[in-house]
């Protein structure tokens, strides 16, 4: 993979909900891992509200398993995954893979550089590029991409956002060219 690979996601896509169990069986993957914070749910929101808790159901109902993995403390994530009751891996250090890998050793499914090899996929999705999307690809396994549920006006996250334009334009990029050739 080319070093500006990692910084590119394989898919793109509003939110959680448009990545449906029935969607997940379609590209043959059978675990998921999710960025908690601004991905799954904003920053302030100690429980999962019912659409989340729905959500997580369906896919679970489908056979879809699935993790948290998130850089923040234990206590958040815990508090969270209370209604959940998914593998979860806290303070995970992101873009470091080993909390994807963790998360592949707790579904069962052989190591990620067997993921591929037996048609075994698992997919990452978060809200960033610099860790999410580089944690995924660190780790073998696909990222899918959704926009940040609330804006961070922080300088540092303003900046970050700024930098991660590029990478998002060579993506679109890339979709328009593949469906051209179709």
């Amino acid at each position: 993979m080319k070093k500006h690979s990692l910084f590119i996601p394989e898919y793109v896509t509003e939110n959680i909900y448009t990545i449906t169990p029935f969607l997940l069986a379609a590209r043959g993957y059978r675990g998921v891992v999710f960025d908690l914070d601004n991905t799954v749910a904003p920053y302030e929101r100690l429980q999962p509200d019912k659409a989340t808790q729905d959500y997580f159901a369906a896919l679970a109902e489908a056979g879809v398993q699935t993790a948290l993995v998130s850089n923040n403390r234990r206590e958040r994530i815990e508090l969270f995954n209370e209604r959940l009751g998914v593998f979860i891996v806290a303070d995970a250090q992101k873009p470091s893979p080993r909390g994807v890998h963790r998360c592949i050793e707790a579904f069962g499914l052989p190591p990620e550089r067997f993921i591929r090899m037996n048609h075994t996929k698992v997919l990452f999705v978060g809200d960033q590029i610099f860790t999410d999307c580089l944690a995924a690809h660190r780790a073998g396994v696909d990222c899918y991409l959704v926009k940040p549920i609330k804006s961070k006006e922080t300088f540092f996250f303003r900046l970050k956002r700024a930098f991660e334009k590029p990478f998002l334009s060579i993506y679109r990029r890339r979709r328009i060219k593949s469906k051209g050739c179709n």
